[in-house]
């Protein structure tokens, strides 16, 4: 047994200056998700407090918050591809990245959700109107609070320093619930509840349990599909190609219904598909356990 120690990895960067450079395209649109984040919160805070009593003026504050939330996953979305693509990566963007994810699907979906949903409505009684008047504010700092682990855990396991990073990276899949798809599931539930006709008070007691949930898949081991190999180039087959079509204008029709159903859709999938690969590995260690042992 070799008592030599192990290698430490060759560092990627060559100075602080490479690591820490600034490339223009992939943070401006960062920056632009931090500034979608930062305007969703002065909606809500202009719905709560602005514009208190004028019931067209608030929800149309929230629904703006919401698609501010939106706008910030789709830049997002587009700042790591552009990076990707003109071999733009640094440790500045990565960091900054998180930061803004930090303020545009942490902050400003927890202030959302606490303003809207959490906050107590006085016409409301029982256990759970009593439960969300005292502790409101608790849950939606949990939900903070696991987006900023989330964060903190995925800038570890892909920094080029941690042996096996760029495995980890190569796979496709991220380990929990990223952080823009709980946003687009607990801001986009606000389409719903500024919907004419749908009762918030009754929505209360699915929504509490269904916001807890989604904090706890960001910070377990479940795997999400990242959709990174997705790409200009990317082929499919023709009923794959109409049913995207077709789901895209049934989108556009029913836009308020369509998008909490689209990421709820996404996070229901990671969980059957994790439970489904669970479910089978037991099956096979199961028969292998039932295969006779011939040594004898």
């Amino acid at each position: 047994m070799s008592d030599s120690p192990t290698p430490t990895p060759e560092p990627r960067y060559k100075s602080v200056e490479e690591a820490a450079k600034i490339f223009l395209l992939p943070n401006l649109f960062t920056a632009g998700n931090m500034l979608c984040g930062f305007k969703s919160m002065l909606l809500c805070l202009d719905a709560k407090f602005t514009h208190s009593g004028d019931e067209r003026m608030v929800n149309s504050d929230y629904r703006w918050a919401v698609y501010f939330i939106l706008f910030a996953c789709i830049c997002d979305m587009f700042d790591g591809r552009v990076a990707r693509a003109s071999r733009r990566e640094s440790l500045f963007g990565a960091e900054f990245d998180s930061i803004a994810d930090t303020v545009s699907f942490g902050v400003a979906p927890a202030l959302l959700v606490l303003f809207l949903i959490l906050d107590p409505v006085k016409e409301g009684h029982g256990i759970i109107n009593n439960l969300m008047t005292d502790f409101g504010w608790v849950f939606a700092f949990i939900y903070l609070l696991c987006v900023g682990v989330r964060l903190a855990r995925f800038n570890v396991i892909t920094n080029p320093l941690v042996p096996g990073s760029d495995k980890r990276k190569s796979t496709g899949e991220f380990m929990g619930l990223p952080s823009p798809a709980a946003a687009g599931m607990t801001a986009s539930l606000v389409l719903l509840l500024t919907d004419d006709g749908v009762p918030v008070a009754k929505l209360k007691p699915l929504l509490l349990p269904l916001m807890l949930l989604i904090s706890y898949i960001m910070v377990s081991n479940i795997p999400y599909p990242s959709f990174k190999h997705i790409s200009w180039n990317t082929g499919a087959r023709a009923r794959v190609f109409i049913g995207i079509i077709i789901g895209a204008i049934l989108a556009i029709k029913y836009f308020f219904y369509a998008v909490p159903a689209l990421f709820l859709a996404y996070i229901f999938y990671g969980i059957f598909r994790d439970v489904r690969r669970r479910f089978f590995m037991k099956q096979e260690d199961l028969a292998k356990e039932e295969i006779p042992d011939d040594n004898f």
